[in-house]
């Protein structure tokens, strides 16, 4: 998820190899430019639409008056300004909307296209495909509460919903999209993409390629025997409790004063996001302290490609066909930095029936259709409570309901995105919960959202 310290005017950050100088307004025009353009050329969203409701958060509030924006649609550029400031974005295929460097028409590598091994979705009944069950409903399922549930999720217009959808024992039980929106619409998805890194990483972790327990195999942070990063491990990392220093306006001891956040500074800043994350200095003593930060699923990313590369496979690809093709997504799109890196903490997009794939993997403990594709006892870490963290919130790289926020058994745990984006994933009910939204309705959708799961909850009779 974002920090809402973006919409808080920042000083600017000194010139680093990987953070320029530049201005908060100008980074807040750039990733406001990105946004934009992912919404029109990735989304197919209205321009207006998509300017009114996404992407106006990464300017203070006192920022945003005086901005303008033009689409190039033959060159697939988004150009934002304001007071003679102007930045820019551009659609590059399956890599998406890209930041282009201040002053640059340019990206540092050539993008690749995706491309799926699986027949048309219409030829392949669900999950592998979109042909569903019209079979009636199992006897333990009040339709009329399901269809109360769905209604709830969409009962207030200011939040912006944008998908609901529900998987019982594998089934797609209720499905409801807003006006503009089907079911192959890829979406504005945010930090959900956070728990897609964890998945492609419990893909090599199955592979044998990596082990939680082990140090992180960053060279910087074993180069030197005094440095105190080589005792971070990748469960630390997984756990967002790294103890790297990167700052982010959601932090307990966040101030203006530190300066733009580093949390931020990776969607806008048009850097190379790795070397930024890896880069960073220890703050805490790994395993210590919880905090959502950017840089732990960000170096995450970073081993996960310099494994992919190792192996002398396309690392652009790798996600479509080690995951994607095996659990039936045709398509999500991936966003990346300039240099090529996959920014999954934010910049990524994909439909509710994918994410509802993604949840199905691990509501069946990381096993497709006989196969299993993620480690066993894989599902059960990322659900479970990262010791580190004070509130019982977080696991790995999934949020755990812990403290019952969502109507909502306590095992349940799910991917969570700005916005108001959830997959929820439910053993006890053996459920998955898909809600997407724009990013303007976060709040009134999520409480639409825990409106809609407190009906479905009564709507389903467990036990059964």
């Amino acid at each position: 998820m974002l920090c809402s310290a973006a919409a808080v005017a920042q000083p600017s950050r000194e010139g680093s190899a990987y953070a320029p100088s530049v201005t908060p307004v100008e980074l807040g025009l750039a990733g406001y430019a990105k946004v934009l353009c992912s919404a029109v050329f990735v989304s197919g969203r209205d321009a207006e639409e998509a300017a009114r409701n996404s992407g106006f958060f990464m300017l203070a509030e006192d920022e945003r008056d005086g901005v303008t924006w033009k689409i190039d649609r033959e060159r697939r550029r988004v150009v934002l300004s304001r007071n003679g400031v102007e930045r820019a974005a551009r659609f590059h295929g399956d890599q998406g909307c890209i930041i282009q460097p201040k002053e640059k028409d340019a990206i540092f590598f050539t993008p690749v296209a995706v491309k799926t091994t699986l027949p048309p979705g219409e030829k392949q009944p669900w999950p592998m495909g979109d042909v569903l069950d019209r079979a009636p409903l199992p006897a333990e399922i009040d339709s009329v509460r399901l269809a109360k549930a769905t209604d709830a999720a969409f009962a207030d217009a200011d939040g912006l919903t944008a998908a609901f959808l529900v998987v019982y024992k594998g089934r797609i039980v209720a499905e409801r999209y807003m006006p503009g929106i089907t079911k192959d619409t890829q979406l504005e998805s945010w930090s959900m993409g956070k728990s897609l890194t964890a998945t492609l990483f419990g893909l090599l972790v199955k592979d044998g390629v990596y082990d939680l327990d082990q140090t992180a195999p960053v060279p910087e942070w074993h180069a030197r025997p005094d440095d105190p990063r080589a005792k971070i491990t990748i469960r630390h990392l997984m756990q967002m409790s790294s103890g790297l220093r990167f700052i982010a306006g959601q932090d307990p001891d966040y101030t203006p004063d530190k300066g733009y956040p580093d949390h931020m500074l990776i969607y806008t800043g048009a850097i190379d996001a790795f070397r930024h994350s890896i880069t960073r200095p220890l703050q805490f003593p790994p395993g210590t302290e919880g905090r959502y930060r950017n840089s732990d699923p960000l170096t995450i990313g970073y081993l996960i490609q310099q494994a992919v590369k190792k192996r002398g496979e396309e690392y652009l690809t790798f996600p479509q066909r080690a995951l994607f093709d095996r659990i039936g997504i045709r398509r999500q799109v991936l966003e990346t930095d300039p240099y090529g890196n996959f920014l999954l903490t934010g910049y990524d997009y994909g439909t509710a029936r994918n994410w509802a794939r993604l949840g199905l993997l691990y509501l069946n403990d990381g096993v497709w259709q006989g196969r299993r594709l993620l480690p066993e006892g894989f599902a059960k870490f990322v659900s479970t409570l990262a010791p580190a963290w004070k509130r019982p919130v977080y696991g790995g790289l999934f949020w755990v309901n812990g403290d019952g926020a969502w109507n909502l058994p306590k095992d349940a745990y799910f991917a969570a995105g700005a916005g108001g984006q959830r997959t929820f994933v439910v053993p006890s009910h053996q459920l998955v919960v898909v809600r997407m939204g724009h990013f303007r309705g976060d709040r009134a959708g999520m409480k639409n959202l825990n409106s809609a799961l407190a009906e479905l909850m009564a709507a389903i009779r467990v036990g059964n």
